[in-house]
């Protein structure tokens, strides 16, 4: 049903995303945000402590767990969430990476037979994660169960599970050719009354600069904080590179909000949009 080509695309899109994001990802001090020495032209070593040890081109967690799902999937037919949960176990051990509450709980519950093994985490990072699914998805309503299966391995919240619906069936609108904003505005209809509040915020928020607005709905990790961000810089930006720029400089959980922003935005644009020079990543699809 999915173009691999597209999906492909829209993978790398997804990581080249999270690897710009690196430089200014979970920096909340505003004056830090806005005096340091990142070339916000340029992929850029972390100035936070949690990603200490971390060079420019590579990702932060969200962006090295996307890559495991796709190294899972490139050559599978289905979604085999049992058979992944394992193989992200494996990989979490030896991973030097950050480590955060989501990925301890989940593996706290792994321990304990806890099923669905997700924690109730409810961040947004997880939906920046799905696109590899679109690989192995053959329809519109056995890509959303894989989400959906997907998502509670390690995101087992109400909050969590259906902003990544919503996301996700934005993302196959635009891919079979809606406009984005048309796309959104079609989704919040049949969405639960805390999603179109947060869609209409975002909406709404257009015309504002993005530094205050996102400081304003919050920049933190939680989906009642970014949510609204991500409509906003979609609604806003007709070209990708501007977008990521001025969602990083805003800081905090920048690389959750760009991800999502960036796989939706890209669908319906060439490749081109992507900076040749922020290819340089640590993989590559």
């Amino acid at each position: 049903m999915f173009d691999r080509k597209k999906i492909e695309e829209l993978i790398l899109t997804s990581l080249v995303t999270d690897a710009y994001c690196l430089g200014a990802h979970w920096v909340y001090d505003e004056k830090q945000l806005k005096e340091n020495d990142l070339n916000w032209n340029e992929l850029n070593k972390p100035l936070s402590v949690w990603h200490k040890g971390k060079n420019a081109g590579e990702f932060t967690h969200y962006g090295d767990q996307t890559y495991w799902l796709y190294e899972f999937l490139k050559d599978k037919d289905v979604f085999d969430e049992k058979e992944y949960l394992t193989f992200w176990q494996n990989k979490i051990k030896s991973y030097d990476g950050y480590i955060d509450g989501a990925t301890r709980e989940t593996l706290e519950n792994i321990k304990n037979n806890v099923t669905p093994s997700g924690s109730n985490s409810t961040d947004l990072s997880i939906v920046g994660r799905i696109t590899p699914l679109l690989l192995v998805s053959n329809s519109k309503e056995d890509f959303l169960a894989n989400v959906e299966k997907f998502v509670k391995l390690t995101h087992n919240s109400e909050k969590s599970v259906s902003a990544t619906l919503f996301f996700a069936k934005v993302l196959l609108s635009c891919l079979n050719g809606k406009d984005v904003i048309s796309a959104i505005e079609s989704i919040k209809e049949e969405s639960n009354r805390n999603i179109q509040e947060f869609v209409q915020k975002g909406l709404d928020s257009k015309a504002g600069d993005t530094f205050e607005t996102i400081r304003e709905f919050g920049p933190a990790c939680d989906v009642a904080e970014g949510f609204s961000g991500i409509i906003h810089l979609l609604s806003k930006y007709s070209n990708l590179k501007d977008m990521l720029i001025c969602n990083a400089k805003a800081g905090g959980d920048s690389s959750a909000r760009g991800m999502i922003a960036a796989i939706i935005f890209m669908t319906n644009q060439p490749s081109s949009q992507i900076p040749q020079n922020w290819l340089a990543i640590k993989e590559v699809i």
